[in-house]
């Protein structure tokens, strides 16, 4: 044990020791449930300061968090495609005398023997809800161990009253287990210079033109095929044309998105760029002019919130949980009217003051989410459960 965790519980009494299952905050980093595990074990330590904390990493790559030594860290050794596996935690969790557990990424991998009270996060219900649009290998795991998870645990933290009202409604959870804990856009999701955020993207990536920006993954659930819909009418009716921007993991369903930029005649205006690492995203999200996330269905959705502390004119598609997460901060849309969503683009790249006034809007909106918030009220929840 590091000598600043000795220090750190030094005259302590009734120390609490918190496991978590931090795996997800490198093995998934710059997905949801990445960021929202790391900058919640990152955020949980200023409300903590008088209680030990134990994490669960991959081998000691944990170093590359830089998340302070106040805590003492037992190293798992894991691999990406056992992940979902609780591998060796509950050895962990009886040898280390873990008071409470809690497992970020919808309660998958919680142990099989209960050992202490547990915490799960559900973040959605997506494979009940379009389990067509999940991975075999995932929905098959879903499926068959949330029913335990959701008996099991103490309590559930749902990221918006639409995870929690479909926990409700679907799988017939008491209202009374549900903690809504709002999530947040991390803090390197601030405005910078427009101009300097344009260059690089110009630069590094080639876009040339004005551009409309979506992040978020391709699988038919995310409604990509809306939004290029929506850029092919919109080109058509612009004076200059701008490009459409797609940062992403290849899918299986990228290639039918390709199949319909290509018969488009769009190849020219649609920039398929990859996969971006974390550091790459306040660029590409700075030089954008406006942000759409036309996505069927979000427990929260993080990047409209993203965009949006970036200080970029912002569109959601009006389903599930988007309208509650940007509320005046963005404009709303059918996610299944191209042509709606067309106005409202030629809007805001024709109307310099309508594009500024969304975007203080949506910097005021997004104000008002914070991790160190969220850290706060889920530590409130692992008090109430263990009644201290």
């Amino acid at each position: 044990m590091p000598a600043s965790c000795d220090q750190f519980t030094r005259g302590v009494v009734d120390t609490l020791r918190i496991g978590i299952d931090g795996r997800a905050a490198i093995l998934y980093r710059g997905t949801g449930i990445g960021t929202y595990t790391y900058q919640l074990c990152k955020n949980l330590y200023s409300t903590a300061k008088k209680e030990k904390m134990r994490f669960f990493w991959p081998g000691d790559e944990y170093r590359n968090l830089e998340i302070t030594d106040d805590a003492t860290f037992r190293q798992v050794e894991q691999y990406r495609e056992r992940f979902w596996e609780e591998v060796h935690i509950p050895q962990v969790i009886k040898q280390e005398k873990i008071d409470l557990y809690h497992v970020p990424q919808n309660g998958i991998g919680l142990p099989q023997v209960k050992q202490c009270p547990m915490v799960a996060t559900i973040h959605d219900l997506i494979p009940y809800i379009s389990p067509e649009t999940v991975g075999k290998g995932y929905l098959k795991i879903f499926v068959e161990e949330m029913p335990r998870i959701l008996e099991t645990v103490e309590r559930i933290i749902a990221p918006s009253h639409c995870t929690a009202n479909d926990l409700i409604k679907i799988a017939d959870v008491p209202k009374e287990k549900i903690q809504v804990i709002y999530e947040a856009a991390e803090p390197i999701y601030r405005p910078m210079n427009k101009e300097k955020a344009k260059r690089y993207i110009r630069e590094r990536y080639g876009i040339t033109r004005p551009y409309v920006l979506y992040i978020g993954g391709f699988s038919p659930r995310k409604n990509v095929r809306l939004l290029i819909q929506a850029f092919h009418l919109l080109n058509k009716e612009l004076p200059q044309k701008v490009a459409l921007v797609l940062p992403g993991k290849q899918s299986k369903e990228f290639n039918d998105l390709e199949v319909m930029v290509a018969a488009r005649k769009m190849e020219e205006d649609v920039h398929f760029i990859g996969f971006l690492p974390v550091q790459e995203m306040p660029w590409i999200y700075n030089g954008a002019d406006v942000f759409v996330y036309p996505s069927l269905y979000e427990g929260f959705g993080l990047p409209p919130l993203e965009a949006m502390a970036c200080g970029v004119p912002t569109l959601v598609a009006h389903t599930s949980s988007l309208p509650e997460v940007v509320g005046d901060g963005a404009l709303s849309f059918s996610p299944l009217k191209a042509e709606r969503l067309c106005d409202l683009l030629y809007g805001l790249l024709t109307n310099v003051d309508t594009a500024q006034r969304l975007a203080q809007k949506g910097l005021d909106r997004a104000q008002l989410f914070s991790w160190r918030k969220a850290a706060e009220e889920t530590w409130q929840v692992y008090r109430q459960v263990l009644r201290h």
